[in-house]
């Protein structure tokens, strides 16, 4: 189709140049070739609002190109009338959203093919790291290497295509596998599986409510706390790739020349891995370090554990399973404890590690997003045979650090994940593990925040204990534990902060009445020190509280001045509030305590007096 002949077809010639109606046409025109994702970037309701004022144009271009010889003049008369009123404004907005702006660091559009290359080499790296971990979850979650597999491969892949942060890794995680390893060992595999989708399920809806926002509250020194516990849990989970089978079948720790190998190769490793962003960028450094350490063990023949001695990783495609599970409501009871407690630590990790690589790419947002994809990456792997996962701190890491900013690399590797299983198998396998622990002890010196035990000194104490709580919980017990925790403390730290903060300053008027002004929030915890401020059987019969530096925060405050204005109430003297503002004066008109005159007003500007109802909240009793 020529240019001219879209143009008549639209019939744009009035108000758009060549250039700019080109751009809108094959916007139009060519958008089925990436239907779903530039739309999924978009909220519904702005892809419902640029469908509805693109619709004339639109459904004059699908008849006119698909029937030419379509006879329909009362049709042509409406949809020319509608066109008319479509302004250049309204479809350079509809191009704008269907040129998928916020898709566009993410997909093969405005890739070169220095970007494509880097981006393939990430996911490689990732992909390699990936194998041991999905392994050695499994094992720890008790089931199959390839359950663990499989869900790197789908969570990983669904999370890369609609996840709320390019770049981010996900998959089978040591959080989620020592809550399942309960699950397993009481009631089997298929009730995992089962667990898994509505543990899926549970997530979506998460993201539906946008609860994922409230990742907001969650205060810096926790962030701190669960890195740094975060990258102790790496480097000790690393500890285990240095024990082997004893005679007896237990694990016993490498000894002589063979610890002293794999030492070798490990700090080998390492040594390329910070050498060779020095040297090169061609090669992501952790990619260039595996290649070498297991180039060298292959042809030297160095006798030292491998992948394959895990386990082996071949197999098929992950097929179509649904769970053998009885449907009722004892099945419910077994797996919703289970489910709730999975969704919730699969969120906190995955949107602490959201904020994470935002701050390192410099993006911000995707809570609610992340929480769906969540949700839907891991109620399709229940259904395909995987033990469910969450994002992967240690691996998005690897990620960013090797080049990997967009989606194609985190599709890449569960791509190239996929391939390992189907063909590459016997090749992966042959991998020292020397070298993968390598890789994920530089992870370690890279996540931890270094910085955090420099600052311990010049931060508040609270925040410094806060900072070492959730290190300790994190290591010793749980990431989800520890984060609830560490906001509990934080908030119970920073509301008796905001409580002693309440005092008030007594003043007269020229009539001979009492002013307090108040300072401080009035909440649960400063309801004390608030009543301690005024000495009812010494104030004149007119007491008047302003609350201009103040705000009535919850029902204990409400309380608090109910119970006040009761005690001068009984002596014959009267509480009136001054300077309430709008918040203030919905909360308490709502509780029913003021006595809201015709001259209301609660702006600052008009100083209305407000005389409190006693007896509504039973503050007598």
């Amino acid at each position: 189709m020529t240019f001219r002949h879209r143009r008549r077809l639209i019939g744009a010639s009035d108000t758009l140049t060549k250039v700019e109606f080109q751009l809108y046409a094959d916007q139009i025109i060519h958008w089925k070739r990436r239907p779903l994702l530039p739309i999924y970037m978009c909220t519904f309701r702005q892809a419902g609002l640029c469908c509805l004022q693109a619709a004339p144009a639109l459904l004059a271009l699908c008849i006119r190109t698909l029937r030419p010889d379509f006879r329909g003049e009362a049709l042509y008369n409406f949809i020319d009338k509608e066109k008319q009123k479509m302004t250049k404004a309204t479809l350079a907005a509809f191009a704008a959203r269907l040129s998928a702006s916020d898709w566009r660091d993410t997909s093969l559009t405005s890739f070169s093919p220095g970007r494509i290359k880097t981006e393939l080499l990430s996911g490689l790296t990732v992909a390699l790291a990936l194998v041991p971990e999905a392994v050695a979850f499994s094992f720890v979650a008790c089931v199959h290497p390839l359950v663990g597999l499989y869900a790197a491969f789908i969570v990983g892949l669904i999370t890369a295509f609609i996840g709320g942060r390019p770049g981010m890794i996900s998959g089978a995680t040591g959080a989620l596998a020592v809550v399942m390893v309960a699950l397993v060992a009481s009631h089997g595999v298929e009730y995992l599986f089962a667990t898994v989708v509505l543990m899926g399920i549970l997530q979506i809806l998460a993201g539906i409510f946008r609860l994922g926002k409230f990742i907001r509250l969650v205060p810096h020194p926790v962030m701190l706390g669960f890195v740094n516990g975060l990258a102790i849990d790496i480097f000790m989970a690393q500890l285990t790739q240095f024990q082997v089978p004893g005679p007896d079948g237990t694990s016993v720790w490498m000894s002589g020349w063979p610890l002293a190998t794999m030492l070798g190769l490990v700090a080998l490793t390492m040594a390329i891995i910070w050498v060779m962003p020095k040297i090169t960028s061609v090669i992501p450094a952790p990619l260039a370090g595996i290649a070498v350490i297991a180039a060298i063990v292959i042809f030297f023949g160095i006798d030292v554990p491998r992948v394959g001695d895990l386990a082996s990783i071949e197999g098929g495609l992950p097929l179509f399973h649904i769970p053998m599970v009885p449907l009722n409501l004892e099945t419910m009871e077994v797996i919703f404890p289970f489910a709730l407690i999975l969704a919730a630590i699969g969120l906190i990790e995955s949107l602490l590690t959201l904020n994470l690589v935002g701050e390192i790419t410099g993006k911000r947002g995707g809570a609610s997003q992340e929480c769906i994809a969540q949700g839907l990456s891991n109620t399709v792997t229940g259904f395909f045979g995987g033990m469910g996962g969450c994002a992967m701190i240690g691996q998005s890491i690897i990620n960013v650090k090797s080049g990997g900013r967009t989606r194609l690399s985190a599709i890449a590797a569960a791509l190239f994940l996929l391939s390992f299983i189907l063909v590459a198998s016997s090749l992966i396998e042959q991998i020292p593990l020397a070298a993968l622990v390598g890789v994920m002890l530089m992870v370690v010196i890279g996540t931890f925040a270094w910085q955090s035990l420099i600052i311990l000194r010049r931060i508040p104490l609270t925040d410094a204990l806060v900072m070492g709580l959730v290190t300790v919980v994190t290591v010793m017990s749980d990431l989800a534990i520890a984060v609830v925790i560490g906001v509990i403390v934080s908030a119970l730290a920073y509301a008796w902060n905001n409580a002693t903060r309440i005092h008030g300053n007594a003043s007269f008027t020229p009539e001979g009445d009492k002013v307090y002004q108040i300072e401080g929030p009035l909440f649960f915890g400063s309801v004390d020190g608030f009543t301690e401020i005024f000495a009812p059987k010494n104030d004149p019969n007119l007491v008047i509280v302003d609350f201009m530096h103040s705000r009535v925060v919850d029902q204990s405050a409400l309380q608090a001045i109910e119970a006040l204005a009761l005690k001068y109430e009984r002596l014959g003297k009267t509480l009136q509030l001054r300077h309430l503002s709008h918040d203030c004066h919905r909360v308490l008109k709502r509780a029913g305590q003021l006595v809201v005159g015709s001259d209301d007003d609660p702006n600052y500007g008009l100083a209305v007096d407000y005389s409190v109802k006693t007896g509504i909240l039973g503050a007598g009793h």
